[in-house]
């Protein structure tokens, strides 16, 4: 951690010793250079997230996890000059939730069961986030960097984030290597099962706070006038609240207490309250001709709560006119699960660590993806005095051997100001 430390920090002062000598540069160059931004852009998004399964953590790893989520996010960014550019994203994140619903499960009509969501609070939340980010390019454009401040609210949790990155280029701009360094503090209101709060035997978390600190390294080459590929090197250093309060456990050599059609929760979920993420990729993109294009990514995963993870993707865009291109793609995901992990009412009350979270289970996913986009580089379309530049529409289908299913459309509306 001290390590990590030292290492944001580094990089941090040498950021700033970067902008003084950039803004001493930009004073003394007075010859015509092309703009890092030529006009302001706004970007609309929309997503519609919807998925359904029967291994709900907050109900012990049994139950219905039916959810939905719409998520508008506007970004806009702005050139203050020819160097320097303003990037602002805010959004909205809107989610209902039958499993979160349960975690007081008898607020509702009826019966209390696992698989059907009641009327509680905590059936809706609304997540909102903010990120802005400056980056700043040197007069040749092959020294570029930035910094970020990021902010995220719901009911029950606070996080903000800052960080920066640097990137350079190299080899008439074929090589580019560049590392970035983001911390983020979090702090956690927590909500406990309705069960719970008021069992004198339960121990709450005596330390609502987590901190996430990531270092990552990259590097790019083109390899050719037809291929171009990349590698990618992350770590990740997490402590503090690492459990999510809300999220069942049962105990195997514990007698059930079974209300209306309910199995109570004999505790919450524990975890160890630091967790160490690596994370190594890789891409390749090779153009075949003017019509199709292969775009190949691969990740291994690694932690010390035991989860290894190997994720494979291909998406090959099919270019049908100057203005329209088709995006079909392919992920495939597969995990262990961690250490700590057992399903529903099959932990121990002698560990000291467990979870029926099925995030942290071993399964295999497939995703399957299609997308269209329309671009116009003359942006001739008009809104005000916002020229249409592009429009990309998704559709992603994804599946767990879990039974999890998931479905998400997005959308995305690029306009230029004149």
């Amino acid at each position: 951690m001290q390590y990590l430390l030292k290492q944001f920090i580094f990089i941090i002062a040498i950021l700033s010793v970067g902008l003084a000598t950039a803004q001493e540069k930009q004073e003394d160059n007075t010859n015509y250079k092309k703009r890092v931004l030529e006009s302001t852009e706004v970007d609309f998004l929309m997503s519609y997230y919807t998925q359904d399964g029967d291994n709900a953590a907050v109900t012990g790893g049994v139950g219905t996890e039916e959810l939905t989520d719409i998520t508008p996010t506007i970004v806009v960014s702005i050139p203050l000059n020819d160097d320097d550019v303003l990037m602002i994203d805010a959004g909205i994140s809107a989610y209902s939730s039958a499993s979160s619903s349960n975690v007081d499960p008898f607020d509702g009509n009826g019966a209390a069961n696992p698989f059907v969501e009641s009327s509680g609070a905590s059936k809706n939340d609304i997540l909102a986030t903010f990120v802005g980010t400056y980056a700043h390019s040197s007069d040749d454009r092959n020294t570029i960097w930035s910094t970020n401040l990021a902010i995220a609210n719901e009911y029950d949790y606070f996080s903000i984030g800052f960080g920066g990155s640097y990137t350079k280029l190299f080899n008439e701009k074929n090589t580019e290597l560049s590392i970035k360094a983001n911390v983020y503090l979090d702090t956690w209101n927590a909500i406990y099962p309705s069960e719970l709060r008021d069992n004198p035997s339960f121990v709450p978390f005596n330390d609502e706070s987590r901190n996430s600190y990531s270092i990552g390294l990259g590097f790019s080459q083109i390899l050719s006038r037809k291929l171009q590929g990349s590698l990618s090197f992350d770590l990740i250093q997490q402590d503090g609240l690492l459990s999510t309060p809300f999220q069942r456990v049962q105990f195997a050599d514990v007698a059930d207490q079974v209300v209306q059609e309910f199995t109570l929760g004999d505790d919450v979920e524990r975890l160890p309250d630091t967790r160490f993420k690596i994370a190594a990729g890789g891409r390749l993109h090779y153009y075949i001709n003017e019509i199709f294009a292969v775009r190949t990514f691969y990740r291994y995963y690694t932690d010390d709560w035991g989860v290894n993870s190997h994720t494979a993707s291909i998406e090959i865009p099919i270019k049908l006119t100057d203005k329209f291109t088709l995006y079909p793609s392919y992920r495939f995901y597969m995990q262990t699960n961690a250490d700590y992990f057992a399903p529903f009412n099959q932990h121990l009350s002698t560990s000291e660590f467990y979870t029926s979270d099925y995030d942290l289970s071993d399964f295999e996913a497939n995703q399957y993806g299609f997308g269209i986009s329309y671009t116009d580089i003359f942006a001739k379309m008009h809104i005000w005095k916002f020229g249409l530049k592009n429009i990309d529409l998704r559709f992603r289908q994804y599946e767990r051997d879990s039974g999890l299913s998931a479905s998400l459309f997005s959308g995305g509306f690029n306009f230029v100001m004149d």
